[in-house]
């Protein structure tokens, strides 16, 4: 645990400058992590190689993370730019206003937080195929993203929020597979018939109506 040191007057002290160093080498291994994991993919890359990028020991990145597994998520929830939790909790509130028209923006947001964030992404699937432990990691994220919206399950019976999270769950997996093969494979093209609307209005034409609560309950 982080205690804070605060200075005669009760305000937080500046930080010193063995913290600022600590800081330095946590993002230096976040941020070579990473560039790493995006050119060589998560199971070719090793601590080892991580702390020779950065300049510093085995020792000194275990004092940051617990293994690689630790780094990722790290990764994911200090570098991403906007955190995916935040993305739902915006949808949280969309859900709230009751508006088609705002789901189609927020799906066009959501698409474009996997395009701000398309090289770090697979290496969570290459992370899951290589060891098996980063399951658990993995299924915590996706919990998060329902935790983040508390409004859309409490619209939903008590009996039926196992549903509600599910049907979440589903949408984040339908946005996902959709960006990797559309923009990442390149085995979607969407041209559209006749007057041609927006993928994320057919995306919202499937998912707005399905993460509605229950009206017969």
């Amino acid at each position: 645990m982080t205690v804070e040191t605060r200075d005669g007057a009760g305000r937080p002290a500046a930080p010193n400058l063995r913290d600022e160093q600590k800081r330095h080498t946590r993002r230096a291994l976040l941020d070579h992590g990473r560039q790493l994991f995006v050119a060589r993919s998560y199971p070719n890359v090793t601590i080892d190689d991580i702390t020779r990028a950065v300049g510093c020991s085995r020792a000194t990145f275990y004092l940051h993370f617990k293994n690689k597994m630790d780094l990722l998520a790290s990764i994911s929830a200090e570098t991403t730019e906007y955190r995916a939790k935040e993305v739902y909790r915006d949808l949280d509130a969309v859900l709230l206003t009751g508006e088609h028209v705002e789901f189609v923006a927020w799906v066009d947001r959501a698409l474009d937080w996997f395009a701000r964030n398309r090289e770090i992404l697979p290496t969570w699937d290459q992370a899951l195929a290589a060891e098996p432990e980063f399951q658990a990691i993995g299924r915590h994220s996706i919990q998060e993203l329902t935790d983040a919206m508390p409004q859309y399950l409490n619209r939903w019976p008590r009996a039926r929020h196992g549903e509600a999270r599910f049907r979440v769950e589903l949408l984040v997996t339908q946005l996902e597979r959709y960006f990797t093969r559309a923009e990442v494979q390149g085995t979607i093209d969407y041209a559209g018939d006749g007057p041609e609307r927006s993928v994320a209005e057919v995306l919202a034409d499937i998912w707005f109506p399905a993460l509605q609560p229950p009206t017969d309950e």
